[in-house]
């Protein structure tokens, strides 16, 4: 397994999840939207926080390069928790065209962000971390790991 169809597989998962919560709100429950869009929101955390503490640090390492790539998937991070945060507070408030706003966003925003991850990035990693790819996998999976 590559990192690529590792992390890929994530996106999907945190995909789905997000899905869900969209159809919950779409229906009217926002109970059970609030209970998926917290389960998304926090696969999504992990997801970042893996990247930001362990794939990211080990291809600057190997590359020397600490200002590209990896620097605008922080910064998109950035912006994306930024959207989960309204997001979340939009539902709490019972606000829904606000949630179903920042969740328009945020859609869009994630389907540029994982393109760029699954065909420049994690090529890129696959590459560079080649030598170590099966530990490193081993250490993502283990930090995906829900808590």
């Amino acid at each position: 397994m590559t990192i690529r169809d590792f992390l890929a597989t994530d996106h999907r998962h945190c995909d789905d999840l997000f899905a869900a919560a969209e159809q919950s709100a779409n229906a009217g429950d926002l109970a059970a939207a609030g209970a998926s869009f917290g389960q998304f929101r926090a696969a999504m955390l992990r997801h970042f926080a893996t990247e930001e503490q362990t794939l990211f640090p080990a291809f600057e390492a190997r590359t020397g390069m600490s200002m590209g790539p990896t620097q605008v998937m922080r910064m998109e991070h950035g912006q994306m928790r930024e959207l989960m945060d309204a997001a979340a507070g939009a539902l709490q408030a019972g606000n829904t065209d606000d949630f179903f706003g920042q969740t328009e966003t945020l859609l869009i925003m994630m389907q540029q962000h994982n393109m760029k991850e699954e065909n420049v990035l994690y090529p890129m990693c696959d590459q560079h971390l080649a030598d170590g790819s099966a530990a490193l996998i081993e250490r993502l999976r283990s930090e995906l790991k829900e808590v």
